[in-house]
């Protein structure tokens, strides 16, 4: 059977001559210029022609492995960085606050529901009162299901999209629209450029839907993507590794 095989599938080997021309078409390895690159990581790292694939490479061999932890007191995430060689980095970086709306302005849950009642969808009212530190009476964080609970116990109507005389969105979904960051639309917020309300602190602000379509707005958001780093693209999809002080 084995010499069936072997008749039927011959195992094929390049003529010599072959072998010596590939041979030849490699390029010639300059030991003394990749011993100095060794030496020079920011400049290979930072090189035009260096590749994502290449720099993952890099860091599989550089590093054996990162540590995190946090800092409650700084409010930041310390990793420490264990170099292949025995030295290590430490990297501190900022964590996103959260619970800063302040108490004084948290309104009760029955107050922001009367107010914001049949503007939004019971899923968007129970993120924004918990937003807004507002407790159930028990307690408890606010799901749409409690939502729901209250509001028809209060005698709310349930947010219906079709009776609203100007149709809006929330500054999430125009972001998305307008194809910029939540953190862009809202400076053009700010700025006046693009319309939108806000019921209560804490709670989505309303954009209506036409708005988005205006001369102001597309000149604002125009202006936004203009100041736009040159490798956002990069940036956005994760593309360019980094490591810190490379």
């Amino acid at each position: 059977m084995a010499d069936f095989c072997a008749a039927a599938w011959p195992v094929f080997t390049p003529p010599l001559t072959d072998l010596s021309a590939l041979s030849a078409a490699r390029p010639v390895i300059d030991r003394g210029r990749l011993l100095q690159l060794a030496q020079d990581l920011p400049t290979v790292w930072n090189a035009p022609s260096t590749e994502t694939r290449t720099k993952q490479r890099l860091i599989h061999i550089l590093v054996q492995e990162i540590i995190c932890d946090l800092d409650d007191a700084t409010n930041e995430a310390v990793l420490l960085i264990h170099w292949t060689g025995g030295r290590h980095t430490e990297v501190r970086v900022a964590r996103v606050k959260t619970g800063r709306y302040p108490a004084e302005l948290a309104p009760s849950a029955v107050e922001a529901l009367r107010k914001l009642g049949g503007h939004w969808p019971d899923r968007e009212l129970a993120v924004s009162l918990n937003r807004m530190l507002c407790k159930t009476g028990d307690g408890e964080s606010w799901t749409t299901v409690r939502v729901r609970d209250m509001r028809e116990r209060l005698g709310i109507p349930e947010y219906d999209a079709t009776k609203v005389d100007v149709p809006m969105i929330s500054l999430m979904k125009a972001a998305e629209k307008l194809g910029i960051c939540v953190g862009s639309a809202k400076s053009l917020v700010q700025r006046g450029i693009l319309p939108a309300t806000q019921i209560l602190p804490g709670s989505p602000w309303m954009v209506p839907v036409e708005a988005l379509s205006s001369e102001a707005v597309r000149i604002g958001v125009q202006g936004v993507i203009d100041r736009r780093p040159k490798f956002y693209e990069d940036y956005q999809y994760d593309k360019v590794v980094r490591l810190p002080g490379i």
